[in-house]
């Protein structure tokens, strides 16, 4: 079967939809990161009935397997969840072959976190070799790093924007806190490693467009050769962005969490999986909440780096979908960055979490034994509390 694309000239915003892949692709959506990932898995899970009556499967178990991602990739997961096994990975590879001859597409952002070619080469040849379609999609780094941080800082970081964004773009090797950071979002990297082993021919990058809300659905349902409109967005209010508020309260409790050396599965029932996640569920942000805000310096350096991105890119002889131009331009002031505003944590939004915490707490024991606190450091009481409830949440 040939997959490689007649062309693999760059297509500006707003012409032709490009042509369907060939029937009996495996459409292989690998993020990275914060580039519409979660409203396309949505949208796919949804559609999976529809879908597959014009003869395209969705054959993953859940809306996004990233387990099986994780797994393939040989990474942890999430603070304190347990880590992804080798079957979460061949589940999705039999669940692929099961499609047989029809088309498929499968997308996870964690596939972008493969750490060297042999890692990549797995993928596609387990998933169907030549038969595999490598789905790139991009948005500008200065509108990927507020998001990232604070999705890191839901997974324990600790360490403020700024100083993060200074160890991210000042500080060489530029790995720390986060080194998943740049192999996930060094585009041009990202792009050429998958090139070298699928073929350039079988690579598309789709540069997301902010201001076209549905473009990104509609290139999918191009490409996958299914009608107009048939994706649809599924509002997801568990996967919005924290606020500056929101963001930096989790992030003074990471600080106290790692200080009290509490266990991390704590922290992945009781903060992310209870607290955040209640939170996010119930509380909508408001029109005047502090947002987090890139400095100046910090939106130039990404522009220049999305410029020297885009231009490798251009030379890998991928198919580009969109304006590679997006990649380096800067906001307008008025839109990208506000006077600071001093972060303000409403009492109900706090009220909320707390609730989320105990909540999960509540569902899974009762209370906690009578224990003598004379004489015991407060220090040492929240490490033994945590240790009891992790004990009762195991058992639950």
């Amino acid at each position: 079967m040939e997959t490689d694309c007649s062309t693999h000239l760059s297509t500006a915003a707003g012409s032709a939809a490009p042509a369907p892949l060939p029937t009996g692709t495996r459409l292989l959506h690998i993020g990275p990161h914060k580039t519409g990932t979660t409203s396309i898995q949505g949208a796919l899970f949804a559609a999976g009935e529809a879908m597959a009556r014009h003869g395209v499967d969705f054959p993953a178990h859940s809306r996004h397997p990233m387990e099986a991602a994780l797994a393939v990739c040989a990474r942890p997961g999430m603070m304190g969840d347990a880590r992804p096994t080798e079957g979460h990975w061949q589940r999705l590879v039999d669940a692929v072959h099961a499609t047989g001859r029809r088309t498929s597409v499968v997308s996870s952002e964690f596939f972008a976190d493969a750490p060297d070619d042999e890692t990549v080469a797995r993928i596609v040849g387990d998933l169907g070799g030549d038969r595999v379609h490598v789905l790139v999609t991009l948005r500008p780094l200065a509108r990927i790093m507020p998001s990232q941080w604070q999705q890191y800082v839901q997974n324990g970081l600790r360490m403020g924007y700024e100083d993060w964004l200074d160890h991210m773009l000042r500080r060489a090797p530029y790995e720390k806190p986060n080194p998943s950071f740049w192999r996930r979002h060094r585009h041009d990297r990202l792009v050429e490693r998958w090139a070298r082993v699928a073929g350039a021919g079988n690579v598309t990058v789709v540069v997301v467009d902010d201001r076209d809300r549905d473009g990104l659905m509609r290139t999918f349902e191009s490409l996958l050769g299914l009608p107009d409109g048939l994706l649809v967005e599924v509002p997801d209010t568990a996967n919005r962005s924290l606020t500056l508020a929101e963001t930096e309260m989790l992030r003074m409790l990471n600080t106290e969490f790692r200080g009290n050396g509490l266990p991390d599965e704590i922290y992945s029932r009781l903060v992310r999986n209870g607290a955040v996640m209640h939170m996010k569920n119930t509380c909508r942000p408001a029109s005047d909440d502090a947002r987090i805000s890139t400095p100046e310096w910090a939106v130039r350096a990404a522009a220049d780096i999305g410029a020297e991105m885009a231009g490798r890119i251009a030379a890998l002889d991928v198919r580009v979908l969109g304006d590679p131009a997006l990649l380096s331009a800067v906001p307008a002031p008025e839109t990208a960055r506000t006077a600071p505003v001093a972060p303000r944590m409403d009492p109900e939004v706090a009220a909320r979490a707390l609730y989320g915490a105990l909540a999960v707490a509540a569902a899974s024991a009762s209370a906690a034994p009578a224990r003598t606190v004379h004489q015991t450091s407060s220090k040492e009481l929240v490490r033994v509390l945590g240790h009891r409830v992790l004990k009762r949440l195991k058992r639950a």
